[in-house]
């Protein structure tokens, strides 16, 4: 499979047998504009402008923005309902955590979460392989949450998302202070602006990489 990054918490899934899953695609009111992508499923973690932006994808997809589990040519979506906020979404509404297993591999889009995890939580996400987690604070959890996060699902990669860069203007962290819980070796940047993964890739002892794409 093939993850290849589109700014701030929205991403292209490719499956082998050429399923393409789109996750939480954003307004150009963010700063950025989305790049013409189509996809077979667009899955959304919740209604606010930067996530639920489906018009932009192209190829009249299924869309996706509630729990429960789903199945799409083969690729097996299951979504598990959260909250934007810490207290209970009085806040900021709910939020929907997917996990999608493409070619075995089972990652894990962790939308626009505002807490911390609970046991119970841990348990109903399942294994993760991959995890797309937010960093950015504010709106979402911040850089020590989301590695608590990392700590407790234990995936063997992880890609932050939702943080500050020179063109978005959500008033978010940027991604640095994230990377600072994590040795240098433990990190690489990817530079040719996406990242490829089989399923032989998961199958030995457990280490935890974090990837950074250049220019996102």
């Amino acid at each position: 499979m093939i993850i290849t990054p589109l700014g701030h918490s929205c991403f292209l899934l490719e499956e082998s047998t050429g399923t393409r899953v789109i996750t939480d695609p954003y307004s150009s009111d963010i700063g950025i504009t989305l790049p013409p992508v189509s996809a077979d499923v667009v899955t959304v973690s919740h209604s606010h402008y930067d996530h639920n932006n489906v018009k932009a994808v192209l190829g009249d997809p299924m869309v996706i923005d509630k729990p429960g589990m789903h199945d799409v040519k083969g690729v097996q979506i299951f979504g598990l309902n959260t909250y934007h906020d810490e207290h209970n979404g009085a806040k900021r509404g709910s939020n929907v955590i997917f996990n999608i297993r493409m070619d075995g591999v089972n990652v894990c889009h962790l939308g626009d979460i505002g807490h911390g995890p609970s046991p119970m939580m841990i348990e109903a996400i399942g294994p993760v392989d991959i995890l797309l987690i937010p960093v950015g604070g504010t709106y979402t959890i911040d850089a020590e949450v989301a590695k608590e996060y990392v700590d407790r699902l234990m995936p063997s990669v992880v890609i932050p998302m939702h943080f500050k860069t020179d063109d978005v203007n959500i008033d978010i962290e940027g991604v640095d202070t994230f990377l600072d819980y994590f040795d240098k070796d433990d990190i690489e940047v990817i530079k040719d602006g996406k990242a490829e993964f089989d399923r032989s890739d998961f199958d030995d002892d457990y280490t935890t990489k974090v990837l950074c794409f250049e220019n996102n």
